[in-house]
């Protein structure tokens, strides 16, 4: 008799997951012709990995995938055995397997309890296992990060706060999208001095950091440099920290505050408010026990949600040759990993196209100049643009300035509305002014970096780079796998064109539609919750989503989920700290939850206990 599997699958980039249950044996791969579960990336090989039963256990056998197979984070080889508790990992897949005798009972989305408004907690306790906790922030991430430490450091204890996700380390997924997108750790980010999510208190900010540390080193010169450069911003080139330091210091201060003791494995699958005025939470977890995944169920009063971005976006006509193609070797969103792209232009050169012009966009260019300089292949890129971009956006008397259809500013949002007068007028404007305001202050920006407009000249003046303006309308190939990619492509005059590319690098950002997450797409619909003019999570000026509240209850939000609200920047470091501080005063103002006001003398002696490196 065959056996039935269960394959819980958890892409660590995009947060989708999802549950398959099928028959023994079951191969994994990016194959859509050649495997029983088809995981569509790169870093997936054709042919991945198998499963199957011997009648007593359940083996895996990696099939010589490219980039290997994982258990426990151990690379295995040849066929292995496994139990429910291990931690499976294929390319960016996690993956949770184990045989069950009733696959029937595995296929329901969200149970039945959970399709009404408001939930009976007695009813919740005799179908699942329940905890509770007071505070409790879905994502797991740095906004849940900044959220819990704030509550630390304002006296809550740490075992009082919970904090559900799928990675540990707060900054893991987004290491791995900066790593995807040419941001190594030696490399600096498109970030503030001051906006650390290690120190809620901005001071010393990153740059102080790195100056007293080539002090110490004794590069005097460098650390001169550094002090230069940030003592006469704006007129030199913004400092930014490089994404190491960022990383390093959030280890730091997780330990601090013993994140580990916060941070729970689960992906949040259900909201609702229950019958004792505070919220359900449905996620699947981990049985502690047995390790095995199954549903469990969080009581708490007080919740925030931190969720990030949905998941990686392509332009619709690649994303339709993706879907019929499964090619995801030649045509790539440049938040996935895609190191095989720059490796087979220096063994053999060809076209890259590269859609998109903001920081991640520059970044691509930046790696494929670096390629270039590393082989004597001919290396082309075709830059793709929609239109030409002649004025930078202006209000009032700033203008942002262009060159080469390019348009610089140090950060992706005018610094004044990280904390200057610019957020106090987004503050008190209403909905319609706020959305009006974030459409002269936004737009698709790049850093204003000397090294890399140099290299922008120097491909236009050589001719290996190139700009395009025109729409792609259709995406095709003679063959699957190898040989270019034949793009069609219709300019604002109407007329037609194709490029034949050896690959495509789809740098226009990621998925920031709320609908694409199953989680919020659930909330917003369950209690027809109010949305802003930008298609966000409408929240008041304290972050909260009043439509939720309950009783003394209250959910909070923070990220990109919540822009047109009262902050521009709410994806930025900086914008999840202001959005945390916030959501954290207005708890101080709400006597049942605990929370104490961080006053001066308080704010002193936590940050001297920072300073420290001792715990709240």
């Amino acid at each position: 008799m065959n056996k039935t599997i269960k394959l819980t699958l958890t892409d660590l980039q995009t947060q989708d997951s999802q549950q398959i249950v099928t028959q023994l044996p079951v191969t994994i791969g990016r194959s859509k012709s050649k495997n029983s579960v088809v995981l569509p990336h790169p870093m997936v090989s054709s042919q991945h990995a198998q499963f199957s039963h011997d009648g007593r256990v359940l083996w895996v056998e990696d099939l010589d995938s490219r980039n290997g197979t994982q258990i426990n984070g151990r690379t295995v080889s040849g066929r292995v055995p496994i139990l429910p508790k291990d931690d499976l990992l294929a390319g960016p897949f996690h993956i949770f397997a184990e045989v069950v005798e009733d696959s029937d009972k595995l296929l329901s989305s969200i149970p039945n309890l959970f399709q009404f408004e408001t939930v009976v907690e007695e009813q919740i306790n005799a179908q699942f296992p329940t905890q509770q906790s007071r505070f409790l922030t879905i994502g797991g991430g740095i906004g849940s990060f900044v959220w819990a430490d704030t509550l630390v450091v304002s006296g809550v204890d740490p075992a009082d706060i919970v904090a559900l996700g799928m990675e540990k380390k707060p900054y893991g997924r987004y290491q791995r999208l900066c790593f995807n997108s040419q941001i190594p750790e030696h490399e600096r980010l498109r970030s503030n001095s001051d906006s650390c999510p290690d120190n809620l208190w901005g001071w010393p900010g990153y740059a102080v950091r790195e100056i007293g540390y080539e002090s110490a080193k004794g590069r005097l010169f460098k650390a001169f440099g550094l002090a230069w450069q940030i003592f006469n911003e704006p007129y030199v080139q913004t400092y930014t920290p490089k994404a190491g330091a960022v990383f390093d210091s959030i280890d730091q201060e997780a330990d601090r505050i013993q994140w580990d003791k916060i941070w729970q494995f689960g992906r949040v699958r259900a909201i609702r408010k229950t019958d004792h005025g505070r919220y359900a939470i449905l996620y699947s977890g981990r049985d502690p026990e047995t390790g095995q995944s199954e549903s469990h169920v969080y009581y708490c009063n007080w919740l925030h949600i931190a969720i990030g971005y949905p998941g990686i976006k392509l332009l619709k006509q690649l994303q339709d040759y993706r879907d019929e193609t499964h090619d995801f070797h030649r045509l790539v969103n440049a938040y996935e990993e895609h190191e095989h792209v720059y490796d087979q232009l220096k063994q053999h050169g060809g076209t890259v196209v590269v859609r998109g012009r903001g920081i991640v966009a520059s970044r691509i260019i930046q790696k494929v100049h670096e390629t270039r300089q590393r082989t004597d292949k001919p290396i082309f890129v075709v830059h793709l643009m929609r239109s030409p971009k002649t004025a930078g956006n202006r209000y009032r008397l700033g203008k942002r300035a262009v060159e080469h259809n390019w348009e610089f500013q140090p950060f992706n949002w005018p610094k004044a509305a990280w904390g200057g007068d610019l957020r106090v007028t987004l503050e008190r404007a209403n909905d319609d002014k706020r959305d009006a305001l974030l459409d002269q202050w936004g737009g698709t920006t790049t850093a204003d970096r000397e090294d890399w407009k140099e290299i922008v000249d120097s491909g236009l003046q050589e001719g290996w780079y190139q700009i395009i303006f025109d729409n792609i309308t259709h995406a095709s190939a003679d063959h699957p796998e190898i040989g270019p990619i034949t793009l069609t492509l219709k300019n604002e005059s109407g007329e037609d064109g194709f490029i034949r590319a050896n690959f495509i690098i789809d740098a226009t950002g990621l998925d920031s539609d709320i609908n694409s997450h199953s989680l919020l797409h659930d909330l917003v619909g369950r209690y027809n919750l109010p949305l802003n003019p930008k298609g966000r999570l409408h929240v008041s000026n304290h972050f909260e989503l009043e439509a939720l509240a309950h009783g003394p209850s209250r959910v909070y939000a923070s990220g990109v989920c919540t822009l047109g609200g009262p902050y521009a920047p709410v994806d930025s470091f900086l914008g999840l700290q202001y959005a945390a501080q916030r959501s954290v005063s207005h708890l101080v103002r709400n006597s049942e939850s605990g929370v104490r006001e961080l006053g001066g003398l308080r704010s002193l002696y936590q940050w001297t206990r920072w300073v420290r490196g001792v715990q709240p």
